[in-house]
């Protein structure tokens, strides 16, 4: 087993805070050193309470999930003998309501481009390469959420 761990600060300053005009902005503190800004979704409390330049809650689970998934898949191109030069993925996800009317990240779309350099793979060998990525990605395990990949090479 690991253990993971980050560090979130907020803290309100001299601004009110009963009228729930207060800033969301915050900062995650990661262990190696990296500093995040933090903040809810300008789409779910507006601006300036929110901060468009933080990474909010949804973002972070998105990225947790294709950032899991590109490793993995980075691990298994290489034990197949490929080089990857490029992988980008411009991922996106959907919050939807479950059966008790709660918000959830119902959907995650992983949409991964990748450029080799030698041997091309063709599609049915990108696809297993994903899935394979897919089935051993922690994160996809620790949630519910419909993932689907879209790989394409670039």
């Amino acid at each position: 087993m690991s253990g993971h761990g980050a560090t979130v600060e907020w803290s309100r300053g001299e601004q009110p805070f009963t009228d729930k005009r207060y800033s969301r902005a915050h900062v995650w503190r990661f262990d190696g050193g990296a500093v995040v800004p933090g903040s809810s979704a300008p789409s779910g409390v507006p601006i300036p309470m929110s901060d468009p330049a933080g990474v909010d809650p949804e973002e972070a689970m998105i990225s947790s999930l294709y950032s899991c998934h590109m490793l993995w898949f980075l691990a298994f191109a290489a034990n197949a003998g490929l080089v990857v030069d490029r992988y980008l993925d411009d991922a996106s996800g959907e919050l939807d309501r479950n059966e008790a009317g709660k918000r959830y990240l119902a959907r995650v779309a992983l949409n991964p481009v990748t450029s080799f350099s030698g041997r091309q793979p063709d599609q049915a060998e990108l696809d297993a390469l994903h899935h394979a990525a897919h089935e051993h990605c922690d994160m996809a395990h620790s949630v519910r959420s419909e993932i689907t990949v879209t790989a394409t090479l670039g």
